[in-house]
C-alpha cells in the first residue's frame, strides 16, 4: 500500500453507505449463481488512514461490502460499517442490541448456522446477508470471544478447527468447533512467547499452526506503533503439527520466514503432509534504528513435504511469481486440490491480475488486469452438482483507476485468460481491502 502515487487511490475508504439496485452487467451471470459475494476490510470513518503500512490497516473500523445475485441477475450493491461500541462512539448513534468491543474487519465466514465477520484475534460479530450487525454469537463455542479471522471447515465433517494468538496468557490456543457450535477441543499449546500467527491449514487427520519470525515487541508502543509487531532474528521459525482431535502435538523446524496465507494442506499417500503456502523470507523487519518498517520482499508459491513417519519437513519454492491471497475451490479443503487461484504482485504497490494454477502440470492460467487498477482475492464459487474441481467461478472486485469505481467480474474458473463472463459495474469503489466470501443463498 503507498499514499505517494495515485495508485493508492485504490485503498482510499469511503465515507457513506449506500444500497444501489440499478446495477449495470455486461455479458450473462449465471443462472445458478444464487447468493452474495461478501467483502472485508477497514474503513476509518475518517476517511484517511493514519500512514502506509499495512498495520496502519488492521485497527481502522471494518466496513463490509456486499453484492446479491439471483436468477442470472445482479439484484443490489450494499456497504455498512459493523456496529461496534467504537461506531457508536464515533456517530453517537444508537444500534439495536448490545454493542461489541471488537473490530471485524479481516474475513467473513458461516458455522453453526451464523454469519460472522472476524478480525484479528477479536471477538466475532453476528451479521446478516444484508449487512445489518447482530451482535454477539454463541456459534463458536468457547472460541466466541476471540479467534483467528482464518478458521479452517472441514467440507465433509462440517467441524471447523481454530486457534487464537493472544498477547496475553494463554498465549496460544487450538479448539475444534462441530457443525452446531459446540467446541469439542479447547486445549492450550505451550509456546516460549506471544507470536504473531495469522493463517492455518487443515488436513483429514492434523491442523498446522505456523509460528514464525514474525513475534510481538511491545517496546514499539513507545515509539508510536500501533501494533507491536516486527521480524525477530532470534526467533525460531517451526511448524506446530497437531493432530485434529486434540492429541499428539509436533514441532518441526523450518528456515527463518513468515508466512501470512496458507493455500491448502492435506494427506498424501506415503504418509506425508503437503503444506503449500505464500511464504515470505522476511517480513515487518526495521531499519537500524527500529523507527520505520523496511520494504517487505514479495511473497512465493512455497511447499513443505512433512514425512509423519520420522518427523521432519523438507521445503521448497514451486515458483518465482508473486502472488498473494490465494483461494481454492473450499470443497477441496483439507484434501488434495488440484488447482488455486491466487493475486498477482507486481510490485510493492499493486495487487494486479488473477493466476490460476494447475499444482498437477506445475502450469499456469493468468487474468490481466491493467495498469492503474488494481483487485481482490479470486473468491471460487463451485457449481452446483459440479463434478470436476475447477467446475465453478471466480468472483473478483477489480478497482479502474480511470474511473474511480469498481466493477465485480465473474470469470469461468476452468479457463481464466478467457474474457469475463459477465461485469457488473458499479458507479462508486470498493477500496482494496482484506478478505471475502461467497454466501449461498439458503
Amino acid at each position: 500500500m503507498s499514499t505517494d502515487n495515485e495508485i493508492a487511490r485504490a485503498f482510499l475508504p469511503v465515507t457513506d453507505e449506500v444500497v444501489q439496485t440499478d446495477l449495470t452487467v455486461t455479458g450473462e451471470i449465471p443462472r445458478e449463481l444464487n447468493g452474495a459475494l461478501l467483502r472485508n476490510g477497514p474503513n476509518p470513518f475518517s476517511g484517511r488512514f493514519a500512514g502506509n503500512d499495512v498495520l496502519d490497516w488492521w485497527p481502522e473500523a471494518a466496513m463490509l461490502h456486499g453484492l446479491t445475485f439471483s436468477d442470472g441477475k445482479a439484484r443490489a450493491y450494499r456497504n455498512r460499517w459493523v456496529r461496534t461500541r467504537n461506531w457508536a462512539g464515533h456517530f453517537n448513534a444508537d444500534a439495536a442490541g448490545e454493542l461489541v468491543e471488537s473490530n471485524p474487519n479481516i474475513n467473513v465466514i458461516k458455522h453453526a448456522g451464523a454469519l460472522l465477520a472476524l478480525s484479528e484475534g477479536g471477538q466475532p460479530i453476528e451479521i446478516t446477508p444484508e449487512l445489518e450487525t447482530l451482535g454477539a454469537s454463541n456459534a463458536l463455542g468457547t472460541f466466541s470471544g476471540g479467534m483467528t479471522a482464518h478458521p479452517k471447515r472441514d467440507p465433509v465433517t462440517g467441524e471447523l478447527m481454530t486457534f487464537r494468538a493472544d498477547w496475553n496468557k494463554p498465549w496460544l490456543r487450538y479448539g475444534v468447533i462441530d457443525g452446531s457450535g459446540a467446541t469439542t477441543v479447547d486445549m492450550e499449546i505451550a509456546v516460549p512467547a506471544p507470536a504473531m500467527m495469522h493463517d492455518m491449514a487443515i488436513t483429514e487427520t492434523h491442523s498446522i499452526l505456523m509460528d514464525t519470525n514474525v513475534a510481538y515487541d511491545f517496546s514499539m508502543l513507545q515509539k508510536g506503533f500501533r501494533i507491536p509487531i516486527r521480524w525477530q532474528d532470534s526467533r525460531q521459525s517451526r511448524l506446530c503439527l497437531i493432530e485434529r482431535d486434540g492429541g499428539k502435538v509436533t514441532w518441526l523446524e523450518i528456515e527463518p520466514c513468515f508466512i501470512q496465507h496458507v493455500v491448502n494442506a492435506y494427506n498424501a499417500p506415503d504418509e506425508t503432509i503437503l503444506l503449500d503456502v505464500v511464504r515470505y523470507p522476511s517480513y515487518f523487519k526495521l531499519d537500524e534504528g527500529g523507527e520505520k518498517f523496511l520494504p517487505n520482499p514479495l511473497g512465493v508459491l512455497w511447499r513443505y513435504s512433512i514425512d509423519l513417519k520420522n518427523g521432519s519437513v523438507t521445503e521448497q519454492a514451486l515458483g518465482d511469481l508473486h502472488i498473494e491471497l490465494p483461494r481454492i475451490n473450499e470443497t477441496r479443503m483439507g484434501r488434495e486440490n488440484r488447482y488455486f487461484y491466487a493475486v498477482e504482485q507486481p510490485d510493492h504497490d499493486e495487487m494486479r491480475g488473477i493466476v490460476r494454477y494447475d499444482l498437477k502440470n506445475g502450469t499456469t492460467r493468468h487474468h490481466p488486469v491493467p495498469e492503474r487498477d488494481q483487485n481482490s482475492e479470486p473468491v471460487f464459487v463451485p457449481r452446483p452438482g459440479g463434478v470436476n474441481e475447477d467446475d465453478g467461478w471466480l468472483l473478483v472486485c477489480v478497482y479502474r483507476d480511470a474511473s474511480n469505481t469498481s466493477e465485480i467480474r465473474i470469470l469461468g474458473a476452468e479457463d481464466i485468460s478467457k474474457p469475463p463472463l459477465a461485469t457488473i459495474a458499479l458507479d462508486r469503489r470498493i477500496p482494496a481491502g482484506f478478505h471475502g466470501a461467497w454466501i449461498t443463498a439458503d
